[in-house]
């Protein structure tokens, strides 16, 4: 079938994605709707807000270290049907919250799913897709993101119309999560498991007809028999090194360099301030004047922008400009940003001046747009394709969970409070972030990886162990070094290593 069924394999896969941003924005609206606010004793800014935030957060952590344990054991398409069905779980608790003990358990149960997913969608469509699209693939997962915050907030806006004596202003937006929840438990019945996970748990002729029917296009036999042997090679020379352990990640050199990248580019991601503007872009816009229903107006707007941005990065850019120069130019550009909006606000205190609140709302804007052809999609995809076979599970676990979800937890609780009391000084923590740590560690630090095989990326980390026939002595001598200097270590952190002969 090829790339259009690789393709929609990957989309509907990302339906997890898209719970995860839906999950993650439905809360924007909610917290604005003053039936939510009076059932609940709460407003806009007071801790009990960043509780609910930060307790999803703070399940999504679980949920994503959870996901090293299951998707070694049960496969990443399972593992993605096991969060759809928790999701489905937190939907009817917060849905039907007739207290804030009862919402907060809804809360982290569904941030356990989303955790689960968020680290299992993107490494189910990184080890399906096909190298020279691999970008656009696992660029799904920040366009469903996407998606899932604009459906989140449209919805929200609607029922934001409601009489504020009824509940259905924010019960109906925490329901209807279990809907997509429903469908993707359902619908991945019909999908493959990953190939790689197929030859790891030895069902070979099973991920051979997966491999023909996600990459076959009528011509390319050698390609698919090459890339099925350089996947059993490689998974055979992996299992050769023990590690049962996660501290072994963190004792063997080159898996610890890269469990290191994928984490920093999501703690990285999540410096640039995108979720809490997702989180409490209503605060903002009432600091710069744009109050109640307009408010909600204007975050609806702000999520479509993101995702048709990213859509046209995905498809005509990604695979082409790589992963590194993205996220130097939205490193600067939402450093500018940030800067100017801090600049706006402290000149606008009261949001009274409708020219200055224009260029906060644009800046806003532009924070999204600029995340959207950076880090959004290429956090994603550097993350999942970096990390070799034998940790892939436990190594995106562990990046998902405390680069993003930790940091996200820490920010989701103490935003609403700094939002109130620091105002746009705020935006400097950013911003300084940005300057000091991001830039300098993007751009002597991070490597290219457009377009390589997962087994190519092995060997650019200085990891591979042995791969397909060496097409010339340089390859056979990188190989061979490598081999020897993945012993060395395993050998050190305890692990036996068994020499392996290339093939």
């Amino acid at each position: 079938m090829g790339k259009a069924y690789n393709v929609l394999l990957a989309t509907f896969a990302a339906t997890g994605s898209f719970l995860f941003g839906y999950d993650s924005g439905v809360m924007t609206d909610v917290i604005t709707s003053p039936n939510f606010l009076a059932y609940f004793d709460a407003q806009v800014t007071s801790p009990i807000i960043g509780a609910i935030n930060s307790t999803f957060s703070g399940g999504a952590v679980f949920g994503s270290l959870m996901g090293g344990f299951t998707m070694d054991r049960f496969g990443r398409k399972s593992t993605i049907q096991i969060g759809a069905l928790i999701a489905i779980v937190g939907a009817v608790l917060q849905s039907a919250a007739v207290n804030l003990s009862m919402m907060l358990v809804g809360r982290i149960i569904s941030g356990w799913a989303v955790g689960l997913m968020s680290m299992s969608v993107p490494v189910y469509q990184a080890e399906c897709a096909n190298p020279k699209i691999r970008g656009l693939i696992v660029g799904l997962t920040q366009q469903m993101i996407g998606v899932g915050f604009i459906v989140s907030t449209w919805i929200g806006f609607g029922c934001h119309h409601a009489p504020d004596g009824n509940s259905v202003q924010w019960r109906f937006p925490l329901a209807f999560q279990a809907l997509p929840a429903l469908v993707l438990l359902a619908g991945l019945i019909w999908l493959p498991e990953s190939p790689r996970y197929l030859v790891e748990t030895h069902r070979n002729e099973e991920a051979m007809a997966v491999l023909r029917k996600l990459h076959y296009n009528g011509s390319n036999d050698d390609w698919i028999n090459v890339e099925f042997a350089e996947i059993s090679a490689t998974i055979q020379a992996e299992k050769e090194i023990g590690a049962q352990s996660w501290f072994v990640m963190f004792k063997v050199p080159q898996w610890r360099k890269r469990l290191m990248h994928g984490t920093l580019v999501q703690v990285f991601t999540q410096l640039t301030g995108i979720n809490v503007i997702g989180y409490y872009q209503t605060i903002m816009y009432n600091a710069l004047g744009i109050t109640g229903g307009r408010a909600v107006l204007v975050a609806g707007i702000y999520n479509c922008v993101g995702p048709i941005a990213n859509l046209i990065f995905i498809i005509f850019l990604l695979d082409r400009v790589g992963r590194r120069k993205p996220l130097l130019f939205g490193a600067v550009g939402i450093t500018i940003a940030l800067v100017c909006e801090a600049a706006i606000n402290s000149q606008n205190p009261a949001g009274t001046q409708q020219s200055l609140s224009i260029a906060g709302v644009f800046f806003i804007f532009s924070v999204s747009v600029i995340f959207s052809v950076s880090f959004g999609p290429v956090s994603w995809v550097y993350m999942s394709e970096i990390m070799p076979m034998q940790i892939r599970g436990r190594g995106n676990a562990f990046a998902t969970g405390v680069g993003n979800w930790l940091v996200s937890t820490l920010f989701s609780q103490v935003s609403p409070i700094a939002l109130d009391r620091l105002s746009w000084k705020y935006y400097f923590v950013f911003a300084a972030f940005n300057v000091v740590v991001t830039i300098p560690t993007v751009f002597f630090v991070f490597k290219e990886t457009t377009q390589k095989s997962l087994e190519e990326i092995d060997l650019l980390f200085g990891e591979r162990v042995v791969g397909m026939p060496a097409s010339g002595g340089e390859q056979k001598r990188l190989e061979s070094a490598a081999y020897r200097e993945t012993a060395v270590a395993g050998k050190q952190a305890g692990v036996h290593v068994q020499a392996q002969t290339t093939r």
